[in-house]
This record gives structure tokens, sequence and C-alpha cells, in this order.
């Protein structure tokens, strides 16, 4: 790092912490000027993505919902039929477990909707998984997206559950507030886009009108 820095320079890298600005130094070959600029980029590109993401969640969460109401019923968190039909890895497996997610989830609303809201977000992916497809998905997945291209169920599926991978992936990075300008952005906005669209084409004119994220992309710093 330069020995010489302006009183601005240093208050900024004193409250970021040289660790954390590392990353962006490499990136930018040493120079502190440009890697501040790349952390501030980095920075506005990440809330911008919020938006987006948070749309692209909502939707996808509510065509789960409308689905298993169809199957199991209005109060389907508190179907047992349901909550049986969850993976439930053993606490030694150290993974993701969405039976016992739903179960402590409940336990904390007396309604649907409150437990929508709380369940997390990889709930909503990994029930994009052929476990479901027989009680789920085979008859209502092209009718819960019917602005996708896909006319085969386990092709629309997997493509749903690989795209609410890659958000997930990002979204984990920027609630960590860690580096995202290194991936390919671009995609990852417009899978959001994408899964507004699919699922109801109306309101991803509404969310494109509404995000900044497609702007701030053309702004990244050189």
């Amino acid at each position: 790092m330069p020995a010489a820095m302006s009183p601005t320079t240093q208050t900024l890298v004193k409250t970021l912490s040289v660790p954390r600005i590392s990353t962006y130094l490499a990136a930018r070959s040493g120079s502190l000027d440009k890697a501040l600029e790349l952390y501030g980029w980095n920075a506005r590109i990440s809330a911008a993505l919020m938006l987006p993401a948070h749309f692209a969640e909502v939707s996808t969460r509510n065509s789960v919902d409308e689905a298993l109401t169809d199957v199991y019923g209005p109060t389907w968190p508190w179907n047992s039929a349901f909550e049986l039909s969850l993976p439930n890895p053993p606490a030694a497996a150290n993974t993701y477990n969405p039976r016992r997610d739903l179960r402590a989830t409940r336990a904390k609303h007396t309604t649907t909707g409150k437990v929508i809201a709380d369940l997390k977000f990889v709930f909503w992916q990994k029930m994009f998984t052929r476990r479901h497809d027989e009680r789920v998905w085979n008859t209502r997945i092209l009718k819960l997206f019917p602005g996708a291209p896909e006319k085969e169920e386990r092709e629309l599926r997997l493509r749903v559950a690989d795209d609410l991978e890659a958000i997930r992936q990002l979204r984990n990075r920027i609630a960590h507030h860690e580096p995202v300008f290194s991936r390919a952005l671009a995609t990852d906005l417009a899978k959001m886009l994408d899964l507004v669209q699919i699922r109801r084409p109306e309101a991803e004119t509404w969310v494109r009108s509404l995000e900044t994220a497609s702007a701030i992309l053309l702004e990244y710093p050189n």
C-alpha cells in the first residue's frame, strides 16, 4: 500500500480496514484510489441488486405457496404429509434441513402468510428438486410459470432451481458485505428478472422500471 496517503484516504482505509480493502487492491494492481473506487461501486451494485432479488424471491415463493395450497391445503405448513415429504438430514451432516426449518418457523407463527415470510430462501430453492415432481410440480409448474419458454416440466423445474441457486449465492455474499464485482452480475440480474417474467410477464415490466442495477453495471470502474 502506498506510504503517502491524503487525510481523506487514510480515514477511508481506517474505516474499512486494510484486510477488507486487500481484495480490491489486488484487483487494481495496488492502486489505492482505484481500489476505493471499485469498493464504492461494489457497494452500490450490491444494494441495487437487492431490489430485483427481492421480487424474484417473492414471486417464486408465492408460486410454491400456490402449488402447496393446491396439494396440501391453505394450512400446508402444518400438514403432516407435507412435513414428511421434506428432507430431514441428521444434524451431523452439517447441511440445511428443510423439515427442521419448517418446524421451527411454524412454531413461531399462527398463519401461513407469516410462515412464508419467515422461511429461509434456501427452503424455497429446495422445493425445486425432483423429490417434489410427482406430488407438486408435474401437473402444476407450467401453469404457475406461464411466461416460461420451456414446455417440459422437469426442464423448467431445473431452470428455476439453478436460477435460485445463483441468486442465493449472490445474496449471501451481499449480506456479508463481500466483493461481488468478479461475478457475472449482468447474468445474475438477468436471472432475477427472468424469474419474475416467467411467473408474471407484467410484473417483470414493472420491476424493470424500478431497478437501477442495469445502469450501475454500465458504470463499472476501469
